[in-house]
């Protein structure tokens, strides 16, 4: 199985929990408030829809060679998002997995050519369009977890979390980071692995597991297990503080420099 092949089946999977999660919800469910401040429930879900419309507008400009924007502009998305966020909760449920099936199909359709085509979303950089798969799942994954329905940070597939924690620290803006360091703890065959990123900012060192991390780059969660050491610490002296607020997520839609004909592994 090759990574656009391992990319669309981890895509299905999380539509499907996505999907699972919605047809839960009652018409007051979705007028619940989510995780994301001023949105309700339905604002997300109606969110999730069309953003798989946008994405297929990015899909077509891959398809044809015609640019074709990810969105008119900022109003019109904003706008659509607010008039759909009240409609009952079957009506939110046909609609997102109508749209979310219209946008697997062009994926499987798109010709083998057309992955490695440059596009671009709302904001830069330019990116291959093999990484709209990556994009998609980030918007599936994260924003399941923001409707505060049971699904969690702690419940993001490892595949999901690696490759989103490795292109979050890729693009970290250094220039407004509180931390100098991360570094993400992994137990592999019963070993305690460290994988450190430097050179991140000023400021103390981040310690934690992938999921904990993820979670507090993203915004998910204020840094519930993780440690906090000074700069430059050995790992032996006292924490140096609470987990200072992350800068903002995501700094960009894509990494830069990404290979344009998809790699066997990403990242």
């Amino acid at each position: 199985m090759d990574l656009l092949e391992r990319l669309q089946a981890e895509l299905t999977a999380s539509t499907d929990r996505l999907l699972s999660t919605a047809a839960g919800f009652s018409d007051p469910d979705v007028a619940e408030p989510s995780r994301l401040p001023g949105w309700t429930r339905g604002h997300l879900l109606t969110h999730l829809a069309r953003n798989a419309d946008s994405l297929m507008n990015l899909v077509e400009w891959a398809r044809t060679g015609v640019e074709t924007p990810q969105y008119p502009d900022v109003r019109t998305r904003d706008a659509e998002i607010e008039a759909g966020a009240s409609r009952p909760a079957k009506e939110q449920l046909a609609d997102l997995e109508e749209s979310s099936a219209r946008l697997a199909a062009a994926f499987r359709d798109l010709p083998a050519r057309a992955w490695s085509a440059v596009v671009c979303g709302t904001r830069p950089p330019e990116h291959p369009a093999w990484y709209l798969l990556v994009r998609r799942l980030r918007e599936t994954e994260v924003h399941h977890a923001d409707l505060g329905a049971g699904y969690t940070c702690s419940d993001w597939p490892e595949p999901f979390v690696r490759r989103e924690l490795h292109d979050a620290l890729v693009c970290w803006p250094k220039e407004r980071s509180p931390i100098s360091e991360i570094v993400v703890e992994e137990t592999i065959d019963d070993y305690l692995h460290h994988q450190v990123w430097r050179d991140l900012g000023s400021g103390p060192v981040i310690q934690g597991d992938p999921w904990a991390l993820l979670g507090w780059v993203t915004g998910r969660t204020q840094g519930g297990g993780l440690r906090v050491m000074p700069e430059g610490s050995t790992g032996n002296q006292p924490a140096a503080g609470p987990v200072p607020a992350p800068p903002p997520w995501p700094g960009q839609s894509a990494p830069p420099g990404l290979p344009q004909t998809p790699p066997e592994e990403y990242p």
